[in-house]
């Protein structure tokens, strides 16, 4: 019976002795066979925890050999991988495991005290506790999948409102696969220098699926690290990142392009690409940062073409078989070409909708197939998608999603807050950083240590602040809606501009 991301991401390697995965030294942590047996074991470990096709697993672990494994484990048994960021407190976990009604978890073993207390009926267990029940079991069967069915579930949210589980299918990720391969050359012949979290669609669904449907090698990175990564590059051919990997490599002198001389690609997203950042990386190495356009729900919808211009400050035209169109934010109804509006996307990337939300689920994905992606753009004459900016008040910064509602409310529970506002304004290195603008209770002087010291008791570290303004008042519309637009205008520069 099929599987179809098992048969086409997996089986092909089983018995493949080449190298799959690279440490930063470029020697060889693991071969293709190795990788899938693996996996292949902990499938088997999965089932001895009486995990089912259907279930959910979800996973907050560091990036390992171990934990991709786990991905692909997930895939051969048929349960629903649920990846979660490891900057995630408890108490932002014990959302997604009671709203996904996970089985399991699989965490670090330093991370078990604080989830045992939110766990709830999940049971909890670490990675070293996986591998060591699958050491001496063979590889499980794979389970019969269809192409429609659930193979993770990743969670997003707007500025309001509770987190959304899109709904990824093994069609939604092997269509894109398929199509970014063969869009972006992909062949067994490439090592890509693979330094992004695996919680993310960028570096699971992009990277790694890309690299096992060519049989291309990762040199895989824990993390960024800048002297890891500019010694990987004479061995390596490609690397994707977000803009701060790029800014962070034009700060080193060893970036030259003798260092990239080997490489043929480098590819760019999760956050906007300065153009300045652009035209600094293409002197410097003769490289053109190839920048593409993805979303949690759609995985990648458009990129700047491989052998044509990669234009800086565009996202390219629409990949193979995505269609994608401009309409009136207010009407839905289409626009012409050259004028900005919401920008849908159709195809067969679109995810199946948001985990038990049939309501928003049918807000944002039209009758017609259409996903309404909450960004605003035109089409220019080339054909290439430029995006001007959010309908919503989302935040990007180093390429993670960041929730201004959210951030809000932990400050607003601050020690002498009355309210705040949370909006996201130009930064060097992480493209946005989040900027908050509170006001204090009245009569009262706001510690701005402590508020700091509150957030990053209730918030990971990439949602905290990167600097706290304190005013009188909000500016406020008629309606008394606050004028986030009017505070990204005022304190454009307070990182020093972009």
């Amino acid at each position: 019976m099929p599987n179809p991301l098992h048969d086409a991401l997996f089986a092909p390697h089983e018995t493949r002795d080449r190298p799959f995965l690279l440490g930063p030294n470029g020697s060889e942590t693991l071969s293709f066979r190795q990788f899938t047996e693996m996996a292949g074991r902990f499938a088997a470990a999965l089932r001895t925890e009486g995990l089912k096709p259907g279930d959910r697993l979800a996973m907050q672990a560091g990036k390992s050999p171990e934990t991709l494994a786990l991905y692909a484990a997930c895939i051969r048994a048929g349960i629903v991988f649920l990846p979660l960021n490891t900057g995630y407190t408890a108490t932002e976990v014990a959302y997604f495991l009671t709203d996904a009604e996970a089985r399991l978890m699989i965490a670090d073993p330093g991370r078990l005290p604080a989830l045992a207390k939110i766990a709830g009926t999940t049971r909890l267990r670490t990675m070293d506790d996986l591998a060591a029940a699958a050491r001496d079991l063979p590889m499980a069967p794979v389970e019969p999948r269809t192409a429609t069915d659930l193979a993770a579930l990743l969670y997003t949210s707007g500025t309001t409102g509770r987190s959304k589980g899109a709904m990824l299918s093994h069609d939604n990720l092997l269509s894109n696969a398929r199509t970014l391969t063969e869009h972006w050359r992909f062949t067994s012949d490439d090592v890509l220098i693979h330094a992004l979290p695996v919680f993310h669609t960028h570096g699971l669904f992009v990277a790694t699926n890309i690299c096992l449907l060519a049989g291309s090698a990762m040199i895989f990175l824990p993390k960024f690290d800048l002297d890891q990564v500019i010694g990987a590059l004479p061995r390596a051919t490609t690397m994707m990142g977000v803009p701060t990997f790029y800014t962070r490599l034009l700060s080193d002198d060893r970036l030259t392009r003798e260092a990239c001389a080997a490489m043929r690609l480098f590819v760019s997203g999760s956050a906007p690409l300065l153009a300045e950042t652009h035209a600094a990386f293409e002197a410097r190495t003769g490289h053109a940062i190839l920048e593409r356009y993805g979303m949690t729900e759609t995985n990648m919808n458009t990129s700047n073409t491989y052998d044509g211009a990669r234009k800086p400050g565009t996202v390219g035209p629409p990949l193979p078989g995505v269609a994608l169109r401009i309409t009136d934010p207010e009407t839905g109804a289409d626009l012409p070409a050259g004028e900005t509006g919401m920008i849908e996307v159709r195809g067969p990337n679109v995810f199946q909708g948001y985990w038990r939300m049939p309501e928003k689920t049918a807000e944002e994905l039209r009758p017609d197939g259409f996903f309404l992606t909450g960004d605003l753009g035109f089409v220019g004459p080339d054909g290439y998608v430029r995006i001007v900016g959010r309908a919503k008040d989302l935040i990007i910064s180093g390429g993670l999603n960041i929730y201004p509602k959210e951030v809000e409310e932990v400050l607003d529970a601050a020690p002498g807050v009355l309210e705040s506002t949370v909006i996201g304004v130009p930064h060097p290195d992480f493209g946005e950083g989040v900027l908050a603008v509170i006001v204090a209770q009245p009569g009262e002087d706001v510690d701005e240590g402590a508020v700091m010291t509150h957030a990053g008791a209730h918030l990971a570290t990439f949602k905290q602040p990167k600097a706290l303004i304190v005013m009188d008042e909000l500016p406020r519309n008629t309606m008394g809606k606050v004028q986030k637009t009017a505070l990204r205008e005022r304190f454009a520069e307070a990182f020093g501009g972009a």
